[in-house]
């Protein structure tokens, strides 16, 4: 039962990345952009958690720790980038 449940959570969040993808291809707007890739960097960062609980590796896990600490920071850069014209 365990396995069908960690099978189902792969194809949902590989769904969910090829949604984000689209989104952030087809956005017109740049806060559309950024909340896309940004939702994008999360799934990502759930399929490494998942990835490394199949494998039963921790450096996985640092993978994810480390992108989503990125995800974050470069989520507010741009976002105060486009809000008010200046990174810093």
């Amino acid at each position: 039962m365990h396995e069908l449940v960690f099978y189902a959570a792969v194809v949902w969040m590989t769904a969910l990345a090829f949604v984000c993808i689209t989104v952030v291809v087809r956005a017109d707007s740049p806060m559309v952009r950024i909340l896309a890739l940004d939702t994008l960097t999360l799934v990502l960062v759930a399929l490494l958690v998942l990835f490394a609980a199949s494998n039963r590796v921790a450096y996985y896990l640092d993978a994810a720790l480390l992108l989503a600490l990125l995800s974050f920071i470069s989520t507010l850069a741009a976002a105060r980038y486009h809000g008010e014209g200046k990174m810093f």
